[in-house]
């Protein structure tokens, strides 16, 4: 499997990976580095060079367009880094990700995360207009 970097604020992201756990079993290509409150730019950067440096290709998740994370990752992109950089992850995306993986396939983490986002009340009134 093509490593998962998850990369946020706080836990978000090692949070995020025990949640998926739970769901798909151990993951071990999965990994995660979190920007810490007394943390800037600079410290973010290092650990995230840490984590990648025995990576040789990869996948990174952010939690927030525009946010620290994210943007440090993408002006590493910028300066000619060669990986992909996906924000707003969610867990359908995580999964969506790792089915492919296991498939094989590629997958549209965008689409993923999009499908996983649904208004709950609009899809069950959709069902009692059905069933009526």
């Amino acid at each position: 499997m093509k490593p998962l970097v998850l990369i946020s604020h706080g836990d978000l992201g090692i949070e995020l990976k025990k949640s998926v756990e739970m769901i798909m079993g151990p993951q071990d290509d999965i990994y995660t580095v979190s920007l810490l409150p007394n943390e800037g730019q600079t410290e973010f950067l290092a650990k995230f060079e840490k984590v990648v440096a025995k990576l040789d290709d990869f996948v990174v998740l952010a939690d927030l367009y525009g946010g620290t994370p994210c943007n440090v990752i993408a002006k590493q992109i910028m300066a000619g880094a060669n990986y992909r950089l996906y924000a707003g992850m969610n867990m359908a995306m995580v999964i969506g990700y790792l089915n492919a993986e296991m498939l094989g396939s590629k997958a549209d983490l965008i689409a993923e995360a999009r499908n996983g986002v649904t208004d709950v009340n609009e899809a069950l009134q959709g069902l009692i207009d059905a069933n009526s």
